[in-house]
This record gives C-alpha cells, sequence and structure tokens, in this order.
C-alpha cells in the first residue's frame, strides 16, 4: 500500500551543530527564555545575570546550548530566528489589559498599618474599591504587575503622620483627587494610560503625613534596558 503523504525534511538535530554561527535573532531568543525563568523563580538574579551575560557573549549554538539546558521547553532549535513579522502586543513588555482583566473576588480590599506597615505588589488581584489607612506607620500598593476585576477603580487613602505610596506602570490610567492637611498627597502621577487601561482614582487625605503616588516601569522592562545596555558593550 502505497504511502500518499508529503514528506517532510528532517530537522537537523541540535546537537548535530554546535559550531554553527547564532545571531542576534538566536541569542535575543536565549533572553527570553532566561527572563521567563527568573519570572518563575527557576533562576535568582545573580544565575540570571551570570547568563545573561553569557548569552550576548555567546558566537555558536555550542556556546548557547548550554545556557537553558535545565530549564523547560529546552531546544536550541527554537533559539533560531522567527521570520514571521509580529504585531507590537506581542511584545511582552507592552501590558494586555485585555488578560489583566479577571472575573472573581479581589486578593485584598484594603489595608491597615498601625506603628506597622502593609504592602500589596506582584500578581495580586484589584477589586472595584480598595481602603487603606496608615497611622504612624506606612503602606505600599504596587499596581505595575496587578490584575483587575473592574475598569473604574477607587484606591482610598488615609493617612495620619504616617505614608502610604501607590505605584502605578506607565501604562496604566491615573487620577489622583487626594488633598493633605499639614501634609502632602502628591497628584503627578495623573494622567492617561494606553487603549483598554482601568482607570484608577487614587483619593483620600494626609494629615501630618503624606501619599505619594508614582509611576515606574515593571521589573521586565528594567531587564529589557539592561540586555539592551550589555548587548551595546559587547
Amino acid at each position: 500500500m502505497s504511502d500518499d503523504r508529503p514528506h517532510l525534511p528532517d530537522v537537523p538535530d541540535a546537537s548535530g551543530v554546535p559550531d554553527l554561527r547564532a545571531s542576534d535573532a538566536d541569542r535575543d531568543r536565549v533572553a527570553e527564555q532566561l527572563r521567563d525563568a527568573l519570572a518563575e523563580g527557576r533562576l535568582d538574579m545573580s544565575e540570571f545575570d551570570e547568563r545573561l551575560d553569557a548569552t550576548y557573549k555567546a558566537r555558536t549554538y555550542g556556546e548557547l546550548e548550554p545556557l537553558t539546558r535545565d530549564l523547560p521547553s529546552h531546544d536550541v532549535r527554537s533559539a533560531r530566528a522567527d521570520l514571521v513579522k509580529r504585531p507590537v502586543s506581542d511584545d511582552p513588555v507592552v501590558i494586555d489589559w485585555d488578560e489583566r482583566m479577571v472575573t472573581g473576588e479581589p486578593s485584598s480590599t484594603g489595608g491597615f498599618a498601625l506603628w506597622s506597615g502593609f504592602g500589596r505588589k506582584g500578581s495580586w488581584v484589584v477589586g472595584r474599591v480598595f481602603t487603606c489607612f496608615a497611622m504612624w506607620g506606612g503602606g505600599e500598593i504596587d499596581l505595575r504587575e496587578a490584575r483587575f476585576t473592574d475598569r473604574d477603580v477607587e484606591i482610598r487613602c488615609f493617612t495620619i503622620m504616617g505614608g502610604i505610596q501607590v505605584i502605578a506602570p506607565p501604562d496604566l490610567t491615573v487620577v489622583v483627587k487626594g488633598f493633605g492637611v499639614m501634609g502632602g498627597f502628591d497628584d503627578k502621577a495623573t494622567g492617561e494610560g494606553t487603549p483598554g487601561s482601568p482607570r484608577v482614582v487614587v483619593k483620600g487625605f494626609a494629615l501630618m503625613g503624606g501619599v505619594g503616588v508614582d509611576r515606574r516601569i515593571r521589573r521586565i522592562e528594567k531587564l529589557r534596558q539592561r540586555e539592551a545596555r550589555r548587548k551595546n558593550t559587547n
């Protein structure tokens, strides 16, 4: 019985091409895999820095291969250049706000600090309203990796002789409406985000204390900037 299926060319085994010269795209793909491993906790920062430095110094597949050998989905061939042009939204640095919208209960609806501190950061879930209070203490609310149950969010901050810091990514729409009495309520972060972003209104008051609202880039963007500097020096 004849086989009418088309013959597919054999894919060369990656172990057979250790001396093949690597391209910039190959090194970028290995760097992307290292970033994923760092984000997942498979590598610590010192291991990431060491391997990333070796990545941009590598000249062949044989030099790239050991850098991801112990990581999931390891395959040197996956480091080869992808000639398909991808839309900007595929860039991991760009926030996909639809992906950040979730259903269910928020991780936390409030924070409280009295002679102490509280923090909300990482991939936590922000609800419609988050209320926090700090007296002789402080708190940090980091929205850079947060997910949201609603596109209209209120963060209510109240402090007496304390401090609360709200950190937003540049992509997020932020409106600051709070005020200070013998204290300060920073509104420099007010501004539009990227299309589809939730609208976060920060309100409340600070009595002999302060509430700061800042915009800072995310960790992955810092890593990208570090990689760019490292590539330029190699």
